[in-house]
């Protein structure tokens, strides 16, 4: 799969992407691609995430927070009722060379975004009775299985599903799962009617207790209500 989403797989011989911990708007303002959340049917809370940028400091993607904040919780049936839909933006670009000259990074796809979404809905699960110790070996198998379901979005394992991006029908990959879903897939270069949006990126998105087949999604021009609300 070409990904720069897989920090063991995204470069060949070049370093690896530096991920940050909750981003801030300096951080998202430095990405040279915009950001997608839900559009504004969406009335709910939103929150900064994580922003991803290669060694030499180039935004790659990142993630936007709608609802509940996503958690890590041994009570699993607790867990299990949040409602959160993640947005996941990834820049769109071709095999390139790394900016300190070192290595090659490979080129972002559909399935980019749906691995980062795969994974990231992993990560704020934690399975009923999942000992705390057996927890790091369902992850890591898991992960797996999500990397190469991503490599195969035309399998069995994903349905079609249109969702409207800047007020446009457009088609993404679909799965559920036994702890929420995941989709992906990739804008245009000309989103919204008005031309606004700027160049096309690959979108994934994960969430729980959330219904995908409702969402809509758009180019946030503010990002200050993710911010207050992060710090809510």
């Amino acid at each position: 799969m070409e990904t720069t989403s897989r920090e063991a797989d995204q470069t060949a011989d070049g370093p690896t992407p530096a991920f940050h911990g909750r981003g801030t708007l300096d951080d998202y303002a430095r990405a040279s691609f915009p950001w997608y959340g839900l559009d504004e049917a969406f009335t709910g809370q939103r929150r900064l995430m994580q922003v991803a940028a290669a060694a030499d400091g180039v935004v790659q993607h990142g993630s936007l927070g709608h609802g509940d904040a996503p958690s890590i919780r041994s009570d699993a049936a607790a867990s299990m009722r949040e409602r959160f839909a993640v947005v996941v933006t990834v820049a769109a670009s071709p095999v390139r060379r790394s900016g300190d000259g070192t290595g090659v990074l490979e080129a972002t796809t559909v399935s980019s975004a749906a691995w980062l979404a795969g994974s990231g809905l992993l990560a704020h699960t934690w399975p009923p009775q999942l000992d705390h110790a057996l927890r790091d070996d369902w992850l890591d198998q898991q992960t797996e299985t999500a990397f190469v379901l991503a490599d195969d979005l035309d399998g069995p394992e994903w349905s079609q599903l249109s969702l409207p991006v800047n007020g446009e029908p457009t088609p993404f990959h679909y799965r559920e799962t036994d702890y929420g879903w995941v989709l992906a897939g990739s804008t245009s270069s000309t989103a919204g009617s008005d031309g606004t949006g700027g160049p096309g990126v690959h979108l994934g998105a994960y969430g729980r207790g959330m219904s995908a087949y409702g969402l809509g999604f758009s180019v946030v021009h503010d990002l200050a209500p993710y911010e207050q609300d992060a710090l809510a």
